[in-house]
């Protein structure tokens, strides 16, 4: 049965109701959408980030790619300058304080060293002449004086205010008269004949060698530490430069292939001499540095460590033969003990800088590279060598009963082994002399090497970055 669509429901059967209409949401009225409203205020953006795009957009253009591609190597070139005029400036400084720093004052903190050993030296042998003193010896002991003043005034004025040097330096100005005169006391009383000059020459020894000795040494052992630490400033290869240099020149070279490709022009003349002065510094760079480094090497291996071997060796003659002049001044009231048996403690002690002598000598003979270094040390080892033989014939004489005979023996005019130390004495410092001259020599050549360097790298690197900004603006003319 159909129905009309207006027909009543049949009977039992309720017409369904109409679905509701969903509720419509209706925004909540914004500022753009109120009448007369003001519209709404932009986002702002940061310089960098508008400057970014600017670069993005240049970038898709040539002429945008040209200007980044200039300002990157002009960039690359400056800073490869700038990089090796600071490196090589760095190391031309460390190279002037070996040559004319720290290597001179190790040798001056070498000089206080033995100028103090040998002034107690004299100051001993003098005081075995008793009133027969020579003024040769007397001269000696003043000139030694003189010169460890001199040497401490010099250190003072080229060490660091509030260093470790320099309060080395100002407790040996204090010690130094503090000696002195205890010297003079025990020159008086020996003169007078009274035994205690020599209790005063023993306190002046035990000063010497227990308090200012000790403080020289530190001084020099500081000096050479700074020594040392000149050359590990001087001698590393400057890796960032040379690093910039090849990365300057891919770059260079990258360029001048892209303009070739897009122009078929082989040479871009600005581009061409930014590569050659880039070229010129990296290569004077390595050459000059590589120059350096072998003359300071060689300044090191054949000058400095030839020298702390010398000194060395002249430092434990000087206390070989100022303990051996003290045996004959304490005559046995100085003892020690070494295992089971005891010794004069002043002759023990001669052995074993001669000892230190010997193998000091043996070797400075290693190291010496010419006839002018090895001549004086092997002259030297001859003079140790009978320099002990004439000890143990003193020693034998004094421990015989025959003291008269040990001194002559000792501080005689002929055939004493005094004869023996002046000889070492003389050989030694005719080596260091020599080899003084071969450090200077090399570290000198090592340091010219880098003559003009750091200037002549930053002026390069202008005139390049010149170069490659007038090459990238001559291919943004054809644009125009």
């Amino acid at each position: 049965m159909t129905h009309t669509p207006h027909s009543p429901a049949p009977p039992g059967h309720a017409a369904p109701a109409p679905p509701a209409a969903p509720p419509r949401h209706r925004p909540a009225p914004t500022a753009a959408s109120t009448p007369g409203a003001p519209p709404p205020p932009a986002v702002r953006r940061t310089a960098f980030a508008e400057g970014v795009d600017r670069l993005r957009r240049a970038a898709t253009t040539e002429p945008g790619r040209l200007r980044v591609i200039g300002a990157v190597l002009a960039a690359l070139v400056l800073a490869f300058g700038a990089v090796t005029a600071w490196q090589m400036t760095d190391r031309a400084a460390a190279a002037d304080d070996v040559l004319t720093g720290s290597q001179p004052l190790t040798s001056d903190a070498a000089d206080i060293y033995r100028s103090l050993a040998d002034a107690n030296t004299a100051a001993s042998s003098g005081f075995l002449a008793g009133g027969q003193e020579t003024a040769a010896s007397r001269d000696r002991y003043e000139k030694d004086i003189r010169t460890a003043a001199g040497k401490l005034v010099n250190a003072a004025a080229n060490s660091e205010p509030g260093s470790s040097s320099a309060e080395t330096i100002a407790e040996l100005n204090r010690l130094l008269p503090e000696y002195k005169g205890l010297v003079e006391r025990a020159r008086t009383y020996n003169r007078q004949g009274y035994p205690v000059g020599g209790a005063y020459l023993r306190y002046a020894n035990e000063k010497m060698q227990k308090e200012m000795l000790p403080a020289a040494e530190e001084l020099y052992t500081t000096e050479s530490r700074r020594l040392r630490s000149d050359y590990a400033d001087a001698t590393p290869y400057p890796w960032a430069a040379i690093a910039l240099g090849v990365l300057a020149l891919a770059a260079l070279g990258w360029a001048q292939r892209r303009t070739y490709l897009h122009t078929h022009r082989v040479f871009n003349h600005g581009l061409v001499a930014a590569t050659v002065t880039a070229a010129v510094v990296l290569l004077w760079l390595t050459a000059g540095h590589t120059l350096a480094r072998s003359g300071l090497h060689d300044s090191y291996d054949h000058g400095v460590r030839s020298l702390d071997v010398l000194h060395d060796a002249r430092i434990a003659s000087l206390k070989a033969r100022g303990n051996e002049n003290l045996t004959l001044v304490a005559r046995g009231a100085e003892t020690t003990k070494v295992g089971e048996e005891t010794f004069d403690a002043y002759d023990h002690d001669f052995g074993r800088d001669m000892d230190t002598l010997a193998k000091g000598l043996a070797r400075a003979e290693r190291l010496a590279d010419d006839d002018r270094g090895t001549k004086p040390v092997s002259s030297a080892v001859s003079d140790m060598t009978e320099w002990k033989k004439r000890h143990a014939a003193a020693r034998e004489q004094d421990e015989n009963g025959n003291y008269q005979q040990a001194l002559d023996m000792v501080i005689g005019a002929e055939g004493a082994t005094g004869e023996c130390f002046d000889s070492v004495d003389r050989n030694l410092a005719a080596a260091l002399a020599h080899e003084e001259t071969e450090f200077r020599q090399a570290a000198g050549d090592g340091r010219d090497a880098l003559t003009g360097l750091p200037l002549g790298a930053a002026a390069c690197a202008v005139l390049g970055a010149a170069g490659a900004v007038l090459g990238i603006g001559r291919r943004l003319s054809e644009y125009r």
